[in-house]
């Protein structure tokens, strides 16, 4: 007897799944992670790199049913997708997955809203499409181990397309054999280095991510064919990225009764616009230095004891521009301790050289301590830290914080991530966030989300 192959077990849930399979849990989950994306995809719309996004869409002259953000014109699903995509990770504010290490949503969201407004779909659709593309991007990047990401893989641009496809597949409606032909297309296609980090390659690449989905599902819809072995194949994603290493039962988890990936681990939103692995790290500083009473003026050394990712990810200790300053640890814990929070006002290169940021900068470094080879440390905390400052005229005091706040064991409030959306829209040089907000909240009312990202 043969066994079907991870992709055709994806196949088979996406085609089996009905939003009423999906619980009332898991679509409030879904909808603030549209929400969140929608709101940070308006902010980066403003940015240098999603104006070059639209740019190139609109040189292409790709028409067609699917909305922009920061453009009156309306393009074909693939490009909207694309534009949307970059434009919702270019501010690097958009949410994150331990499983697999991955932003989802910027890939997954924009190619689900794409396909449902080509398609004229309804808001519940557009909801439960955008479940099954988190949960079986999530499936795959809990069945990696983390080992694509640790080769130095990055996981958006990898896993991206698989989500994105997902979800296009389910509005399309196609048949199992065109989902799996789909995903074969989408995996056998993929790619992304974390060489991209601090550059603009990075937003642009979670667009590709979310256009290549797209496509793949639109090809196979056409009637291509895809590989359907293409995790298994000696040539495959397993061999070629993960070391030979891949977890299947993650894959079988869908649909049978395990807690939904959304759940557990959960999706993780940012408080504030920098490289997640920098924010626990925050956390622990600021809590240090308002329980003890420092004043800023006063410290002299921050040690961040980190995991080897957070190193690994936080290379600029000495940033020169916006998206260096959001893989920069000192950067982040200056501007905390000094502003009292990031803002996206504070990616900006006046607040980079100002003397106080400059000066703290110099006594903030990582490092990766013994704590972190200890069995099951990675695992309690991802992208932990404990966090050592040392004042002047007194002793050392630390503290450590496992998540950050903002992640799914450590969420914000409601009412943080509504005012959150409402800033980006208002970063975005929009007016009238609360229609927009009024309206995702009653996502699953709509009955078509053509104008979904319609302010006026």
């Amino acid at each position: 007897m043969t066994h079907p192959t991870a992709i055709e077990r994806l196949a088979d849930w996406i085609c089996d799944l009905q939003h009423s399979d999906i619980p009332a849990a898991v679509r409030a989950i879904a909808t603030n992670c549209l929400l969140d994306t929608i709101g940070v995809a308006f902010a980066g719309a403003a940015t240098a790199v999603a104006r070059t996004a639209r740019a190139i869409a609109m040189d292409a002259g790709s028409r067609g049913d699917a909305a922009v953000v920061g453009s009156p014109q309306l393009f074909s699903a693939p490009a909207a997708a694309f534009v949307n995509g970059a434009s919702a990770h270019a501010l690097d504010f958009d949410d994150n997955c331990y499983a697999g290490f991955v932003h989802g949503s910027a890939a997954i969201a924009p190619a689900a809203i794409a396909v449902a407004q080509k398609r004229n779909a309804s808001g519940k659709d557009l909801l439960t499409a955008f479940i099954v593309g988190s949960e079986c991007e999530y499936a795959v990047g809990a069945a990696t181990n983390s080992i694509l990401y640790d080769q130095g893989w990055w996981t958006t641009g990898v896993l991206g397309p698989i989500g994105a496809c997902a979800a296009a597949a389910w509005l399309l409606k196609l048949d199992r054999k065109q989902t799996a032909s789909a995903l074969g297309l989408a995996v056998a296609g993929t790619g992304g280095l974390k060489a991209c980090f601090g550059t603009d390659a990075k937003a642009l690449m979670a667009g590709r991510a979310a256009e290549a989905g797209v496509v793949a599902a639109l090809l196979a819809a056409q009637g291509a064919g895809g590989p359907h072995d293409a995790f298994e194949h000696w040539n495959g994603f397993t061999g070629l990225f993960n070391h030979g290493e891949f977890n299947v039962a993650m894959i079988a988890q869908l649909g049978s009764g395990s807690p939904w990936f959304m759940e557990s681990p959960g999706v993780d939103l940012k408080r504030i616009p920098l490289c997640l692995s920098s924010h626990a790290a925050v956390d622990a500083a600021m809590a240090i230095v308002t329980r003890h009473d420092i004043q800023v003026d006063d410290i002299a050394e921050i040690v961040c004891d980190v995991p080897q990712i957070v190193f690994a990810n936080l290379i600029y200790n000495k940033p020169a521009t916006r998206q260096e300053a959001q893989f920069s640890m000192p950067f982040a814990v200056a501007v905390s301790l000094l502003y009292g929070t990031v803002e996206l006002a504070h990616l900006d290169s006046a607040v980079l050289q100002e003397p106080r940021i400059v000066a703290l900068m110099k006594r903030i470094k990582m490092t990766v301590g013994p704590r972190w080879s200890l069995a099951g440390a990675c695992e309690a905390a991802p992208e932990g830290a404990n966090v050592l400052i040392k004042a002047a005229g007194r002793d050392w005091v630390e503290g450590f914080q496992a998540y950050a706040r903002g992640a799914a064991q450590c969420p914000m409030r409601q009412e943080e991530i509504d005012g959150k959306f409402m800033k980006c829209i208002e970063a975005g040089n929009d007016s009238n966030g609360a229609l927009l907000l009024s309206r995702l909240k009653s996502l699953d009312m709509l009955p078509s989300v053509r104008d979904l990202l319609a302010t006026a």
